[in-house]
């Protein structure tokens, strides 16, 4: 079930500079999903982060990561209420292993979802060209749009 980026923008309310997804390629329910982001040299966080030696910020990538598991829960029957909003309340685990820089395509995958209630774990990866560049644990939780 491949998405593009405006059907992704038609399931959460991330837009730029903060939309960190650009096409989700495969969807199995109850199972994973798989996205991409390409990684642009005009990305606003490149101009200080850091000049002459441009790192994408540790910290976008998870968030990547949660934005793909924001589709998936989307997606996902019973996954969320059409006027809720998933909001990122923590990370684990996140290990860094390489730079991702100007040029990179960033390939998100989020295969394991637990769900209580209103919160959300999920874990996925970020690799480039199969080299794993961040592993983290998420949780967000549902919360009612303007609250």
């Amino acid at each position: 079930m491949p998405l593009s980026v405006e059907q992704i923008c038609e399931i959460i309310p991330h837009r730029y500079p903060f939309l960190l997804i650009d096409r989700v390629t495969e969807f199995c329910d109850g199972e994973c999903i798989v996205g991409y982001k390409n990684v642009s040299a005009n990305e606003p966080f490149f101009n200080g982060h850091f000049p002459g030696r441009p790192i994408m910020p540790g910290l976008l990538i998870i968030e990547a990561i949660a934005q793909l598991g924001c589709v998936y829960t989307k997606l996902i029957k019973g996954g969320s209420e059409p006027d809720s909003l998933m909001v990122l309340t923590g990370a684990d685990g996140a290990r860094f292993r390489r730079p991702v820089v100007p040029g990179d395509q960033l390939k998100l995958e989020v295969k394991e979802f637990r769900r209580k209630r209103n919160h959300w774990k999920i874990s996925g990866t970020a690799t480039v060209e199969g080299e794993l560049a961040c592993a983290a644990t998420v949780t967000a939780s549902e919360i009612k749009a303007g609250s």
